[in-house]
């Protein structure tokens, strides 16, 4: 066993035998993606179909798994999940992923991993929707997955968050970056 003085500190994840360091997110995002949680059981989702930040969802790529800010799953996936909070390639996709952007410019590997790589990904396994939101530009991207790849509506500062999937979703721009 290895002497824990050996190991790594900070946040890791596990690529292709290798661990990689990552960033802790703003602490904000965590608070935005519990406020979508509370707004989605208010318009009548299921509480216990809300998962935030602990959900892993596997992907195909680098890496071979990832866990959104939010995940909405299906009735079916309960009992699947819950001997492990996992989402594999085998079953159906989630109904809804989100993932809020930490702190970055266009460079950033913040920008990278969630405007381009997640797509990418979660559009391989069929996820009907993906959410972006965007603190730093004062956004939400809702993709809806269109012949393979994702068709973004972009909103901002009053606009309603309109989602084809969660149609009685009724917050604005502003009031989901308000929660952070």
């Amino acid at each position: 066993m290895a002497d824990p003085s050996d190991l790594p500190e900070g946040r890791f994840e596990y690529w292709d035998g290798e661990l990689i360091p990552v960033m802790s997110e703003a602490f904000g995002n965590g608070t935005i993606a519990v406020g979508l949680l509370l707004a989605l059981v208010t318009i009548g989702v299921p509480f216990e179909l809300i998962k935030t930040h602990f959900c892993e969802v596997e992907v195909p790529g680098r890496p071979r798994s990832r866990f959104p800010d939010l995940v909405v799953v299906d009735e079916s996936h309960l009992s699947l999940l819950k001997k492990r909070a996992t989402i594999t390639q085998k079953m159906a996709p989630p109904r809804l992923l989100a993932e809020v952007v930490s702190p970055g410019d266009e460079e950033s590997d913040n920008y990278q991993r969630d405007y381009i790589d997640k797509p990418l990904q979660y559009a391989a396994i069929g996820v009907p929707e993906y959410w972006i939101i965007d603190p730093d530009r004062a956004l939400v991207k809702v993709g809806t997955l269109t012949d393979g790849t994702y068709k973004y509506r972009t909103f901002k500062g009053n606009q309603a968050i309109v989602s084809s999937t969660f149609p009685g979703f009724n917050l604005t721009v502003e009031e989901v970056l308000r929660l952070k």
